[in-house]
């Protein structure tokens, strides 16, 4: 009997030093250098999240027609700054994750598969509940108030979906119209390189690259910003050498041109001007008089007779030939 009633004792003391040894091991563990680390990391992570949603503000720079840029210009350029290294890479390996799952998971197969799945269980538990307990089980499980979204969450949502649209359609038209000549000659050339690299490439395949290309570019960038703007700057200075050479080149050449073409047009100008003085001053350009071919046998021979005797007689006839008139 004594023994009976000691192991009871002994069994609940063994129970007890197992808990107290399974909460120390756990405040050990917690209380770690890994678990530290882990809640360290946690909460920068927490942290840059944050600062990346803070970044959602409205550049004060408006674009070159004036226009006021959309809050997600802001929240783009930091994303792909690094300033926040953790939410970049974070954000990396989700889309990273999304094109990979796009091209190896069937998704819209394996949706109707959950949903025809999750419909046949409620239907079954249904059915089940009401045939044996009288009462359905999803009956049970049905919350009292359906869930409906607030008004206010879906003009938020509404208005985001609508700055992000906006933020695609102002940058395609300000790399169009070259408002930014080095974005715009990025796209050139990727574009261009897309081309011919869609040939042999899937559009998974180019879709990743172009996503590795946008985040870890900048991020080389601004690792390597000072050697890289010193050999920008070296090109930038050869080009503008070579094109002020050719800029005095050109200019030479064309003064030269123009030395020529006024000295030909003041010798033909010279030449014209002696040509016609010579013209006006040859006996040949003066003008003659006109030789006629008539001879004086073919002119009628002048009257002789008195004019005056003509007369006379003329006025006579005509007061012989006026009728006399009797009253």
């Amino acid at each position: 009997m004594a023994d009976s009633a000691a192991s009871p004792a002994t069994n609940g003391s063994s129970i007890d030093s197992l808990k107290g040894n399974a909460q120390a091991a756990y405040n050990q563990i917690a209380s770690g250098p890994v678990a530290q680390n882990v809640k360290d990391q946690s909460a920068k992570t927490s942290a840059e999240f944050s600062n990346l949603a803070n970044a959602r503000q409205t550049p004060s720079e408006p674009a070159a027609t004036g226009q006021p840029l959309t809050h997600y210009h802001s929240f783009f350029s930091e994303l792909l700054s690094w300033n926040n290294p953790r939410a970049s890479a974070i954000a990396y390996a989700s889309v990273v994750s999304l094109i990979f799952v796009a091209r190896y998971l069937d998704v819209i197969r394996y949706t109707f598969k959950l949903t025809w799945m999750a419909l046949g269980v409620t239907v079954l538990a249904e059915v089940a509940g009401k045939a044996i307990l009288g009462n359905g089980l999803a009956t049970q499980l049905r919350p009292r108030k359906y869930y409906t979204l607030p008004r206010e969450t879906l003009d938020s949502l509404i208005g985001d979906v609508h700055e992000l649209i906006n933020f695609f359609v102002i940058e395609s038209q300000r790399i169009l119209f070259a408002e930014n000549v080095p974005a715009s000659t990025a796209a050139a050339i990727g574009a261009f390189l897309s081309y011919y690299l869609v040939k042999v490439v899937p559009y998974w395949g180019l879709a990743l690259i172009v996503t590795t290309l946008t985040f870890f570019v900048p991020l080389a960038y601004a690792t390597n910003q000072e050697l890289i703007d010193h050999y920008v700057k070296e090109a930038s200075d050869v080009v503008n050498s070579q094109t002020e050479q050719l800029r005095q080149v050109a200019s030479k050449h064309t003064s030269q041109a123009t030395e020529i073409t006024k000295q030909y047009m003041g010798d033909y100008t010279q030449k014209a001007q002696q040509m016609l003085r010579g013209r006006s001053a040859s006996p040949e350009a003066t003008s003659k008089p006109a030789q006629s071919h008539l001879k004086d046998s073919d002119f009628p021979q002048a009257p002789k007779q008195d004019i005056k005797g003509t007369e006379d007689s003329s006025e006579e006839e005509e007061e012989e030939e006026e009728p006399l008139i009797s009253t």
